[in-house]
């Protein structure tokens, strides 16, 4: 798994832009910026819809004056169901983001989450990355509730 002081893995994800489906590289996402990266294992469930997504969307300015240039969710959906979930959720200019649709980022991460016991197949972990220029400086993971990954404790509001 993941640690504080690793670098990020290398990877790409899908995002959706008015013109369609884009790539996005890691480096894209994370050369010389300080990032709050989180995942959730899918869109449009609960915890991740009511509690997770919001709480960072609702916090931006506060995040934003923490000194973070800007706020990435992954999850392991397909770049449509995460563009519908952006206009949903009114993320636009907010949080963007990223589909790992096949798990790729998640597995390289360390933080894949096999859900095929319940037919959602693998997943992410629910988990909060702080990424200052490609090197992690903290590392959160839920095991149950949504705690240690919200944006109140990932960015010490």
């Amino acid at each position: 798994m993941i640690e504080a002081g690793d670098r990020v893995p290398e990877g790409t994800f899908k995002t959706m832009t008015p013109e369609g489906p884009k790539a996005l590289d890691t480096n894209a996402i994370f050369a010389g910026k300080k990032v709050v990266f989180f995942g959730v294992p899918g869109a449009f469930t609960p915890g991740c819809s009511k509690v997770h997504l919001p709480g960072y969307i609702e916090n931006i300015d506060a995040i934003r004056a923490k000194g973070i240039d800007s706020v990435v969710c992954m999850a392991v959906n397909d770049v449509f169901v995460m563009g519908a979930w952006s206009e949903d959720q009114g993320a636009d200019g907010k949080v963007l983001l990223v589909s790992d649709g096949s798990a790729h980022y998640a597995k390289a991460l360390g933080l894949e989450l096999d859900l095929d016991h319940v037919h959602m197949g693998m997943r992410c972990k629910r988990f909060s990355l702080v990424v200052n220029d490609g090197v992690v400086e903290s590392v959160n993971v839920d095991t149950r509730a949504i705690e240690a990954t919200t944006a109140e404790q990932t960015c010490g509001l």
